[in-house]
């Protein structure tokens, strides 16, 4: 069992948060932080904008400095445990009294000091900062499934068109109007059904071009394959559907069954993520996605991302790939 799942409610509550497993999955972990905390790390933070993180990234340390130390510097080492914890390494965060869509740059400031407390937000090119915010409506023309309401957005990871590591995937729901469905997706990979059939596949080591289309700012294509190891030689993975690009049928027609594969699964997790809530994950064993939603004319949902690499944990990745 994890180090993080062990931790008495009792301890985190006298820090001003609680953990304990989640009803969907024991590897999903709820981190709830009380009202009073969470106003007091406002208050301290109070006198920077989130423009002076968006241009001063020492900024960024810093609010995490100050929020571990509100947690009687408990918070840190819990982040860093679950997040490289193999039998964990998701936690959906919420911070009490912070749920309003005109508490957006407040939401921006916590989410920022919990990344940067175990690693560092890489430059989001979509949004030229190293946090992107968009909004999902009842029609959407992008050229991306990311804003597409009507349909699901499969299991994915990542980072997978882009050079930096990406180590975890941060997203918060900022507001939601008219919503009904648009659950967040979850699949760990050990609770896949047929990771070793894929993963021991001699095309799941294969390298594989990957580009992404023009909405995302990033011209370069990157190659890696679909499957790496961890340093204890179990499957990691970057993956996604839309950004793939097979070279010949037989790489094609395998990585469609890869994807029929991951959406069939039956330890796939349906989350609810109320607004001011968030999703932290590692994103080398986990997958997401998102269900679709019941059109609505008044739809209207904004999220939030960071992503980026752990700087206190250890690397996951074998060195001697």
């Amino acid at each position: 069992m994890s180090l993080a799942a062990t931790v008495s409610t009792e301890a985190g509550s006298a820090a001003g948060f609680t953990l304990e497993p989640s009803t969907h999955s024991p590897r999903l972990l709820e981190l709830r932080f009380d009202a009073r905390l969470v106003e007091a790390f406002l208050q301290a933070v109070a006198h920077w904008p989130v423009q002076a993180l968006e241009y001063k990234s020492m900024l960024r340390f810093r609010v995490a400095r100050i929020l571990d130390e509100l947690c009687n510097n408990e918070l840190q080492p819990l982040l860093v445990d679950t997040l490289v914890d193999r039998n964990t390494g998701a936690l959906i965060i919420t911070p009490e009294g912070l749920d309003q869509v005109e508490q957006a740059e407040e939401m921006v400031k916590f989410t920022t000091a919990v990344a940067h407390l175990f690693g560092r937000s890489n430059f989001d090119a979509m949004s030229g900062q190293y946090y992107a915010r968009f909004v999902v409506k009842n029609e959407d023309n992008s050229d991306s499934y990311l804003r597409q309401a009507h349909r699901v957005m499969e299991l994915h990871n990542d980072g997978t068109y882009v050079e930096q590591d990406t180590d975890y995937v941060l997203m918060l729901k900022i507001d939601e109007q008219n919503m009904e469905g648009g659950n967040s997706l979850l699949l760990h990979l050990d609770d896949w059904e047929d990771l070793d059939r894929f993963s021991g596949d001699e095309l799941g080591s294969r390298e594989m071009r990957w580009a992404a289309p023009p909405s995302k700012n990033t011209a370069k294509d990157v190659f890696h394959p679909v499957f790496d190891l961890d340093r204890s030689g179990r499957p990691i993975m970057s993956y996604i559907d839309q950004f793939v690009q097979p070279k010949d049928d037989i790489e094609g027609n395998w990585l469609t069954d890869l994807s029929e594969s991951l959406e069939g699964s039956r330890s796939i997790l349906s989350v609810p993520v109320p607004t001011g809530s968030f999703l932290l994950i590692n994103n080398h064993f986990w997958l997401h996605g998102r269900d679709k939603f019941t059109a609505n004319p008044g739809l209207r949902r904004e999220l939030m991302r960071q992503r980026g690499y752990f700087t206190r944990a250890k690397t996951l990745r074998n060195p001697n790939q």
